[in-house]
């Protein structure tokens, strides 16, 4: 059977109850046997990178910049793109779902390209847009993620 991808997206800022959200989520994800696809770097990507790491997962993150400068210590696979924050829309476009914590500005524009793709985006302590599921906890933003 075919893995499923699935993106975690959040605040390079995040607080620690989202930090802590991300690290369950990255566990989770890998527990399902899943490929988690981030931004590579700190915040919500590292906890969640650091989650899914410790529990035996593959992450994979997409950098920002050209070399791999900044990447978080946990990733599996660190691809550089030189896109800058363009490289969002590579995030999502390779997850068929997307799990978002935090209310970063990035955040909003992966929620957003996610949703233009089709692709189900899940809320955890996240932003408050019409149309987005919002849920309370990491095991039911995995959950709604795997559906």
């Amino acid at each position: 059977m075919p893995r499923k991808y699935v993106a975690v997206c959040g605040a390079s800022d995040a607080n620690a109850s989202q930090l802590e959200s991300a690290r369950e989520v990255g566990r989770l994800l890998a527990e399902s046997g899943v490929v988690l696809i981030n931004g590579g770097l700190g915040g919500v990507s590292d906890a969640a990178s650091e989650g899914a790491t410790q529990a035996g997962g593959m992450v994979v993150g997409i950098l920002p910049g050209t070399d791999r400068a900044g990447a978080n210590a946990h990733l599996s696979i660190s691809l550089p793109t030189g896109m800058g924050q363009a490289r969002n829309v590579l995030i999502v476009t390779a997850a068929e779902s997307v799990i978002a914590i935090g209310e970063g500005w990035g955040t909003l524009s992966e929620i957003a390209v996610a949703r233009r793709l089709g692709r189900p985006v899940v809320a955890l302590d996240s932003w408050s847009v019409e149309g987005l599921e919002s849920v309370d906890t990491p095991g039911e933003a995995v959950r709604r993620a795997l559906e």
